[in-house]
């Protein structure tokens, strides 16, 4: 069976290196070309399997290993949100995915989201534990194998990198994972291998480059056979080019694609079918977004490949959008699979949730995935702008539950229109480029949200409470009765009913003093002196030793123990089931 080559995509937390890594591999000089030294555009590059060879020249020898794959097609990605435009139906176009992780940090924020979008779209990975040279006490040196460099290691040095690595064994197994260091590993079908490189000594890049290779060759060999039907691609980015117009960039993964091929994509208000006009393609080992010489214009694209559709009519197509190749008959299926699969994305219900707006159909799964693990409910989850209508239908959720009063707009617009009707019906928006910082915000909003409410609740109801007169300590016999008690359960304020234990009312309190001054609040273990306005008598209702109790209602009880029961002792949640019970 022939094969083709797989598409490896790289993620990462910012600033781990992933950019670099790739830039020791290729060759080329990317990061020293674009703005502040970081990945700002999408790439896909092709790594022919002879440049493999090359950097594992000595280890393939030793091993006797023999590369099946044609090479490796390589996405750079800027963060998952280009990773997430990767999508097809029921998984991911990307066959493998490198995760780079700075060993001087371990697992952040957008390393945890990695993990978890790889696991939705089902994709295998290799950990490159990056940032090797600044590990303490390593030595490092120009050689592209990590095994060659380590033996050179001190011996505390060895065991302080085990230790290292068997803390990222850790976190991935509570994430789910089995791994371990790449060469004991037993079964990659099985195990995560963790290969420790350097992007600025290339160490490491030969075992990278080889595991990834092998698990494609040995595992992934079905979702890599080769056929020569009418092209399957996806558009990973929407893009003018002067002197070309709106093109696409995409990745073709399975057929093949020609000049003058009928296409159809997803648009925003509909199917788009069009013609090919150009087909352009880099050469192998250049930068699709920075290319050392200019693109070569082709006749044809084999999968897998990463080309630039130049065609008529582009402009509202949108990214993470199916792209098939069509013929007269074929085109009406497709175009109501293309529309089937768009419209399996996007949500429109009556439900009391969010509502949702993102730039891109890979943007719109992976954020209405993440709010679902998380159980959000959504109500609305589109493409495009934020619109007037979105505003009104989350003023509807909001009417119901205020926390769901709110917009999340990844990578889109507000339009005007919208923007003053937010501010009229006071709904939240919540706007920002990073899925995870999206949802974080939100997430925060909505902690403050429930803290505000439940200190309202709290100001308004009567605390579980049980005090003892305590014999001796009468101050004052009636109107008010003042007496010495002590809180034996709970806590008190001034206003609190106070009842007997026949549920007779004896008064509430007026004052709560502490060595002759006024506090607000006594809790249990405080012995305090109370004033005591209403009935109470001392020595006709109220007795020195008596035991009395905050009177509480069936439905505050209610309250205290469906929304704030966490905040309670177990003696208080029994004296609440109690008044629930009895009334």
């Amino acid at each position: 069976m022939k094969i083709r080559q797989p598409v490896l995509v790289v993620l990462g937390h910012v600033n781990a290196g992933k950019t670099s890594l790739l830039d020791k591999i290729r060759g080329t000089a990317i990061q020293l070309k674009e703005a502040g030294g970081m990945t700002q555009h999408i790439g896909a590059s092709f790594l022919p399997k002879q440049v493999i060879e090359t950097i594992a020249r000595d280890l393939i020898q030793k091993y006797k290993i023999k590369l099946e794959i044609p090479g490796i097609l390589i996405i750079d990605t800027p963060g998952h949100e280009i990773f997430s435009n990767l999508r097809k139906r029921g998984g991911s176009v990307a066959n493998m995915a490198i995760l780079v992780v700075d060993i001087t940090k371990g697992f952040e924020k957008q390393t945890y989201e990695a993990v978890e979008i790889l696991k939705q779209r089902k994709v295998p990975f290799v950990v490159a534990l990056n940032k090797l040279d600044r590990f303490e006490g390593f030595k490092a040196e120009e050689n592209f194998s990590f095994l060659s460099v380590l033996v050179k290691q001190d011996r505390w040095v060895q065991e302080k990198l085990d230790a290292k690595i068997y803390e990222i064994v850790s976190v991935l197994s509570k994430l789910g994972f089995d791994s371990e260091r790449f060469d004991r590993v037993r079964d990659f079908s099985r195990q995560v291998g963790i290969v420790p490189t350097s992007a600025t000594y290339g160490i490491g890049i030969a075992e990278l480059l080889l595991v990834i290779g092998g698990v494609c060759q040995n595992y992934l060999k079905s979702n890599l056979s080769y056929t020569e039907g009418p092209a399957q691609g996806v558009v990973l980015e929407v893009k003018e080019e002067q002197g070309l117009g709106t093109t696409i960039d995409a990745i073709i993964y399975n057929g093949i694609l020609k000049k003058n091929d009928m296409i159809v994509v997803a648009g925003i208000n509909g199917i788009i079918t069009t013609r090919v006009k150009a087909l352009l393609i880099p050469k192998p080992l250049d930068e699709m977004r920075a290319p050392e010489d200019k693109f070569m214009n082709i006749d044809e694209v084999v999968a897998a490949a990463g080309v630039k559709i130049v065609a008529s009519g582009l402009e509202e197509v949108i990214a993470g959008s199916p792209i098939y190749v069509a013929t007269q008959e074929s085109f009406e299926k497709i175009k109501k699979l293309i529309d089937e699969e768009v419209q399996s994305l996007k949500i429109k219900s009556d439900e009391t949730g969010i509502v949702i707006k993102t730039d891109t159909l890979g943007s719109l799964e992976a954020l209405t995935g993440y709010l679902k693990s998380l159980e959000i409910p959504i109500r609305i989850a589109d493409i495009g702008p934020v619109t007037k209508k979105d505003v009104f239908e989350a003023s509807i959720s909001k009417a119901i539950s205020p926390m769901y009063g709110a917009i999340l707009a990844f990578n889109v617009k507000v339009l005007p229109e919208a923007e003053e009707e937010i501010n009229a019906k006071n709904v939240k928006l919540f706007k920002e480029s990073v899925i995870y910082k999206l949802v974080e915000d939100y997430l925060s909003w909505i902690r403050n949200l429930k803290e505000v409410e439940r200190n309202e609740l709290k100001k308004k109801l009567p605390t579980p409470a049980r005090i003892k007169i305590l014999p001796g300590f009468v101050f004052r016999r009636s109107e008010p009765a003042i007496v010495g008690i002590e809180v034996e359960m709970g806590k008190i304020k001034p206003g609190l009913q106070l009842v007997n234990k026949n549920k007779r009312i004896i008064g509430s309190i007026l004052q709560i003093q502490d060595q002759g001054k006024p506090i607000p609040e006594a809790v249990k273990g405080m012995q305090v002196a109370i004033s005591i306005k209403g009935e109470a008598y001392v020595g006709r209702n109220l007795f020195e030793g008596e035991e009395l109790y905050s009177l509480i209602q069936r439905d505050e009880a209610k309250i205290w123990l469906e929304k704030l029961k966490d905040e309670l002792s177990q003696e208080e949640i029994a004296y609440l089931e109690k008044c629930l019970k009895e009334g």
